[in-house]
Formats: C-alpha cells, structure tokens, sequence
C-alpha cells in the first residue's frame, strides 16, 4: 500500500499544471480470469515544459505514447505510475497495458456465482482505485468528460455513467459497447458493471419534463429475490422530494441501482450507476430496521447525484461534507416523503450513537479533518465523516432555519454545477440565506474535535416548584472546546397512564453555564429532556429525578424520539462508567419488551450484549449472560406472533445462549422441534442458528459443510466460514486464523465472515495465544494486503473479547515499536480504545 499513496502536496502540484480534457477508455473483458486490456487516451492542457505523473495500477504497461511520441514502458512504469516529461501546452496521451481483476472489492472485481458459475464484474473506485481499471489522473478535482467502449460477451449486461448502448457484435460470442460520453465527473464516480446481470427496467419523468430512464440490475441466482416495485416506488419519491427541495432537476440522463456481490460497503454514488451490497436483496426476512436502513441508504446514494456527483468536492478533506450531506438529507426525504415518518428517531438511535462513539476515541479529529494523502482519506470513513457531520448539519439546519438553508443548497448548485468547491463555498450560500455570520460557528463546530455534555440544573423549592432551570455544558479535558448549541428542553408529564410532551421552549444556549428563565416558576415534572427532538448533538444527560423515572416508567413515554434520547442517555452514562453495566442490563431486560420502533429495539438490542459480555464484571459475566439469554428467551415467545420484535429477540438470543439449555433450545429451533408461533426458520435464519451452536460446541466442521451444500451461495459460503471460525477449541481458531493470516486470496466478505466467527467465543481465555502472533503480523499485513483486506484483518482479529491488562500491554508495547505508519496506528490505537473502556466499565460494574 504505501507504495500506492497519494499525497495532497502532490495533488495539488499536478492540479496547478495539468487541466483534463477528455478520456477514452477502451476495455477488453474476453482476456481471461484474470487480467483484462486496458487502453486510454487522455487529452489534457499543461504548463508547456512540465513533468508530471499519471496514475495506473497495472499488471505490464505494453506502450505509452506521448503526444506521437513513443515512451519507454520499462523507464517510465513502476506499476504505480507513469512518469510524464517536457508536456507541451496540448497533450494527447495514450496507454495500453493488462490491469488485473481484483476479489478485495476495490479497482474492477471479478465474481464467480457458486450456484450457475456466471462471471459478474463491478468497479468500486472510491477513494483511489479507477487507477486500477485505466490511466487516469486520480483526484477529484481533475474532471473530464469519460468515454468508456466494452468489449465483453454478447449474452452479457454492460453498464456504464450514459446510457447503454445497442451492442455491435464482433463474432465468436462477443460484442462491443460504445458509450457516449459522459458529462464532466471525477474519475472515482465513474462506473463499469458486466455480466449476466437480470435487468428490470422502469421510468419517471424529471420536474424539467425529461423522461429519466430507471434500471434494476441482480445476479441471476438472486433475482426471484427482487422486490423491484418497492425499490422504484422509493427511488421516484427520493426524486421528486430533491427536485422540489434543490429546486434542480435531476443532472443525469437515467438512473440504474445495481445489487453486486462481495461489496464492501452499502453502495456507492457512482454518477447514474448506483451501485448496492446483496444484502439488500432480502432472500429471507430481515427486520424492519434494515428494511428502513435500505429506504435510507437508496435516498442517500440519490442525493449524491447533486451533492458530490454535480459538484464535488476539491479534495478528500471535504469527505465529510459529501457523506454528511447525503446522510442528512437521506433521513430528511425519509421521514417526509416515504412510509418511515420516525426516520429522526431512527437516526438519534442508529446515526448519533456511531457519532458520539467515533468522537470519544482517541482518534477523534475534528469534522474538517486534516487529509494529508490517501490513506489519511481511508481511515476518515467513519462516524465523524458520515454521523457526526450529519448531526451537525442537522443543527445547522436549526440554526439558519430549514427554507434558508434548502435556498442557499439550491443556490450552490447553481453556481458551482460540474465543478469542484470547498466548505467556504456553501457556508458563503447559506450565510447570504440566513443572514448568520457562519464563522465562528464553522471554527468552533467544523474545527475542533470532541463531543459536550449537557446536563440539566434543576433547583426546587418545597412545593416541588423550579425556582432555578440552566443547562451546564462541558467538554473532554483533551477537547475543551464549548460550542453554541440551537435545542429544545421539554417536560414530560402523566396523561392516561402516559408520559408526553407537556411543555417545551427552543433557545440557543452557549459557554458553561446558560440560565433558562423560561422554566423557572413550573412545576417540576417525572420527566426532563434536554435536547428534545434531537436537534443539537451533544452528549445529555438526564436529571436523577428524571433518570428515576426513566428507569421506571420509560415504557410509558410515548414518542419514540423521546424514548430513544432517554435509551441513549441511560447507555452514555454506562459506557462513560458513570452507572453501573448490570443496572443497564436490568433496564434493558425490563423495558425492551415493549420497544416499538425498530432501530432502536436493534441499537438497544446491541448494547445490551455488548454490556453483557465486555462490560459486567468478569467474575459475574457468566451468570449474566445466562440471565440475559434466559430472558431474551422469554422475550420472544412473550412478543407478538411473527412482529419484528420476536425476530429480533431470537436473532439476539442466538448470540448469547451458551448454557446447556440454551444451545439445546437454539438446536430445537433449527429442528422445528420447537414451533414458535410466527417465526419461519429460514435461510438465514437458519445460518444463524448454526453459528451459535457451532459457537457452542454443539455441531461438527462436518455438519457445517452439509449445510453449504444446501445452501451453495455466496451468501451460504460467508455464513459457513463464520460458522467454522466460531467452532469453540483452539484447533479450531488457529484454523480459522490460518485461513486469512497465513494464507490469501480470500474475498473481504469472506475474510470479514471468519473474524466474526473467531472473535465469536464463548471462553474468552481461547483467545490468549493468539495476542503475540496478532501484533507479530501487523506491520506485514499492512504492507502485503490491500487496504480493505488489511484493515478488516487488523479489526476483526483483535482479541478485544479478553478484555485483559495483558492484552492492554501488549497493544502499547506495539505502538512504541511502531510510530511510522499512522493509518495502521489508527486503528490499533481504536481496537485499545474499546479495551480500556471495557475495563474501566468492568470497575464501575463493582461498585
């Protein structure tokens, strides 16, 4: 990898010499498994005299050709890149070499269906990696116009940014696909997707009057799977709701969403070729909270289409704001235009917990990150890129007001379409709009890192009435910094047997102390929320009057958003060992039966386990995971005949049942010798159930084997590679171990799949031999793997069950050993962040 960085120095020296015309790109996919031709001709301006560089991950670079002049393949190439010297003013560039498929999930991926064995290819170029397909200048903010001709099976679907053309057959089964050119893009939202793909085809008509031409594309083993008619019923909505809230009609001529196999994220926004992981293709069921995920996830990749697609950003420090937009304005048109109204709810549960867990690592950086080359980028997709910005932007929102600020994106994309902008571009719109000076606010919430507490200061007099209402903020003593905050405070009060919203007032608040006088002379009430609905993003915390009630009554409190901050409260006070694990665990085990939004069932749901098994003291670790499988037992099959809820009551038991009992439940199920009412043991299901008796010790390599053969998937071979890595004995860990650090060629998916399973234990001791070996192949992994392998290796197979000093000790007798590579420092410095909270979680667990 290293050999493959990019630095913004670099970046910006090429940007200030060279300006990109056009691509042609011409790819022969008929070359075998597992290299493909690849010949680009660029056109592109200069500084007459330069030298610069241009970048192309190759297997063998067979000729460049210079402006008519031939250039040495061998003097020029390192595999990397290609050197460019004395450009003249004009340049016409061409290059011919063979660059290899990849199964990482990065550049051009090669898929074999297990099921019919049809190839199927996609490209994934986020944030480098179209420098794996063709030479190209790979940053974002040297776009061009790309013209991409495919030669490929004639029985294949070729898909591309324009439009597909009709093939021109070429004879012996192939043909060839000549695409018109696209508009002006960054070369990371360009797009190639190949193969038998199933193909359903819709329209819709654009607010300008134009007739957008929609597709759905699946494997063919998946496509009886497809429930296309939901898909283009959300995707019409996600376009008219940001044609009408952008006030700009879609930039694009059509639309294709693309299901592929062995991506490593949710989708990506590639310009009018969307592509999304299977697992959004639902073979079995799913619970509501992935149905709703996946609304989310189509709305945001859509909203890409004008912020980041039709302008984008200069460089990768504005990452966040792409990703912050999307997300934002994703969660907007859920809850407004689509049946998922509490989609703000879902967001306090799901999108501001990753938020205020990524901020409280001590990798922490501040939203505006510093980028200082590509691996810098890589490490930055995570909570503070895609959550925290988006709370943020969400308070943001509240502080200029929703119509200025929809004016001022409105306005933005205006003046900056097909071009690239910075974050002083759209705060300069929204300060024109709202007549806010964003200044201050932007260095004081863009600049600096670390989350605030809120608290309430309640003061009473006899008659329980409040004679002194403020809210206290502070800050980590790393992060001191105290931030304006726009938010709600509210109380809750009884009404039929209920708790709800009885009076709120909206104020800015700001430094350590804020007085509300507002509230002084009311009643005190069961219940006080700081930050009601969820506008500000801040750690809060509940008053002990209202934290009593909560712990008692928070079945009673009506609004889901309400109840989700009030879950949310309740479990930051744990981790931060403010309360004790097993009173959390208590709460959960008594409240979450009656749970009705989904996300939040599912985010409490994993809190509670994660309690369970890192937090509660060790000497009692065993007896509360019983306790907590048994309840989670008797949770489902008290909850309602086939409701989301009992589902997920029973995916959650199958994570924790480790007694004889448990298993031996676990095992009926799978049988059916147990019927609960209303579950239908399915696939996946079924798959789960495996894993926790695999786990268990209950089932044989043997019987997992039979299973694939059942189920001979993609899906059934990551399912049965989780189940082998859980299998208990330290045989059968060191196997799992050696199927990804010692050997290679596994898929992401599949390496993904057996950390699952090897981390799954249910004797965290087995973990212990494996401490000294993990830190011995760091360094060589890094450097050996490709980004997204290595990093999947260096998370998931951390041993952070154990929980232990020792394990503390050796990860920082790694970190003074090894101070020079900063991406893999990282994330190791994050897997020991999570240990020292798990420890410090288990001290105020025996209190």
């Amino acid at each position: 990898m290293p050999g493959e960085n990019l630095t913004r120095n670099e970046a910006q020296e090429r940007a200030a010499l060279v300006s990109v015309s056009s691509y042609e790109v011409t790819l022969d996919l008929t070359q075998g498994a597992k290299t493909f031709r690849s010949a680009t001709t660029v056109r592109f301006t200069a500084i007459e005299g330069a030298s610069t560089f241009i970048d192309a991950i190759t297997r063998a670079v067979h000729s460049v050709t210079l402006n008519g002049r031939e250039l040495d393949p061998g003097t020029v190439n390192d595999g990397v890149r290609i050197q460019l010297n004395n450009l003249a003013a004009s340049n016409e560039l061409h290059i011919v070499a063979d660059a290899e498929y990849t199964n990482t999930g990065e550049g051009l991926h090669r898929f074999v269906d297990p099921v019919d064995g049809e190839v199927y290819l996609y490209s994934q170029f986020e944030v480098p990696d179209s420098r794996r397909m063709f030479a190209v200048f790979e940053q974002p903010d040297l776009k061009a116009t790309f013209q991409f001709t495919i030669t490929a099976p004639e029985t294949w679907k070729v898909v591309s940014n324009s439009p597909t053309p009709e093939p021109s057959p070429t004879g012996d089964g192939v043909a060839t696909w000549a695409f018109a050119p696209t508009p002006v893009l960054s070369s990371y939202i360009t797009a190639l997707i190949a193969g038998p793909y199933v193909e359903v085809r819709s329209e819709l008509t654009s607010r300008d009057g134009r007739t957008i031409p929609l597709g759905l594309f699946c494997r063919a083993s998946l496509a009886d799977y497809l429930d296309s008619d939901s898909i283009f019923d959300i995707t019409r909505r996600g376009f008219a709701f940001f044609e009408e809230k952008f006030g700009y009609p879609y930039p694009f001529e059509k639309y294709d969403q693309l299901f592929v196999p062995e991506f490593n994220a949710g989708a990506m926004e590639n310009a009018g070729a969307v592509t999304f992981t299977e697992t959004y293709v639902f073979r079995s069921k799913v619970t509501d909270a992935v149905r709703e995920r996946r609304v989310v996830t189509i709305l945001h990749e859509l909203a890409h289409m004008w912020f980041g697609d039709l302008v984008t950003m200069r460089w990768w420090n504005d990452l966040w704001l792409n990703e912050s937009f999307a997300e934002y304005a994703s969660t907007l048109a859920t809850a407004e235009a689509t049946e998922w109204t509490e989609a703000w709810t879902t967001f306090a549960s799901l999108e501001k917990s990753w938020a205020y867990r990524q901020d409280q690592l001590p990798s922490t950086h501040p939203i505006v990150a510093t980028i200082n080359d590509l691996e810098d980028v890589q490490v930055n997709f995570d909570g503070i890129t895609y959550a925290k910005g988006a709370s943020v932007l969400k308070q943001l929102v509240a502080w200029v007001g929703q119509d200025d600020f929809l004016t001022g994106v409105h306005n933005y994309f205006v003046k900056h379409a097909y071009g690239n902008t910075e974050l002083t571009d759209l705060l300069s719109e929204l300060e024109a709009t709202s007549g806010r000076d964003l200044g201050s606010w932007s260095r004081l919430w863009l600049e600096t890192a670390g989350v605030n507490t809120l608290r309430p200061v309640i003061e009473t007099d006899a008659a329980g009435i409040i004679t002194r209402f403020a809210v206290h903020q502070s800050a980590h003593q790393d992060y001191p910094t105290l931030r304006p905050h726009r938010l709600a405070i509210a109380f809750y009060g009884e009404h039929d047997g209920a708790l709800v919203r009885q009076h709120r007032v909206e104020l800015d608040i700001n430094g350590a102390i804020t007085e509300v006088p507002e509230l002084v002379g009311h009643p005190r009430p069961p219940l006080v929320i700081v930050n009601d609905d969820d506008l500000a993003y801040a750690k809060v915390r509940l008053d002990e009057h209202s934290a009593a009630t909560a712990r008692a009554s928070l079945v009673r409190v009506g609004d889901p958003l309400a109840r989700a901050l009030a879950w949310s409260s309740l479990w930051d006070a744990t981790r931060d060992a403010e309360t004790r694990p097993r009173d959390f665990i208590d709460l959960a085990i008594t409240h979450i039966g009656t749970e009705t939004a989904s996300t939040t069932l599912r985010t409490v749901l994993n809190q509670l386990l994660l309690a369970t098994s890192h937090y509660v003291d060790p000497a009692t670790r065993m007896e509360t995971r019983a306790r907590v499988g048994d309840a989670l037992w008797q949770l489902a099959q008290n909850a309602q005949a086939g409701s989301d809820a009992q589902f997920q009551f029973v995916k959650a038991f199958t994570q924790v049942a480790h007694t004889e009992k448990q298993l031996s439940i676990v095992a009926a199920l799978l049988d059916e010798s147990i019927d609960l009412v209303g579950l239908d043991i399915d696939t996946d299901l079924g798959w789960e159930l495996l894993i926790a008796l695999a786990a268990g010790g209950r089932v044989s390599a043997a019987e997992i084997d039979a299973a694939l053969q059942d189920d001979n998937t993609a899906s059934g071979a990551q399912s049965a590679a989780h189940a082998r890595a859980a299998l208990p004995t330290p045989a059968d860990k060191r196997a799992a171990w050696d199927s990804v650090i010692t050997s290679t060629g596994a898929s992401n998916t599949i390496v993904r799949a057996t950390g699952l399973g090897f981390s799954q234990v249910n004797d965290p001791t087995v973990l212990e031999a494996f401490i000294e070996p993990y830190f011995e192949c760091l360094t060589r992994i890094w450097e050996s793997r490709s980004y997204s392998i290595s990093s999947t290796i260096v998370v998931d197979f951390f041993p952070n069950q154990l929980a232990s000093q020792r394990l503390v000790d050796a990860t920082l007798a790694w970190l003074d050993t090894h101070p020079d590579i900063p991406a893999l420092r990282r994330l190791v410095i994050e897997n020991l962040a999570g240990v020292q909270r798990a420890l410090t979680a288990q001290d105020a667990d025996r209190k």
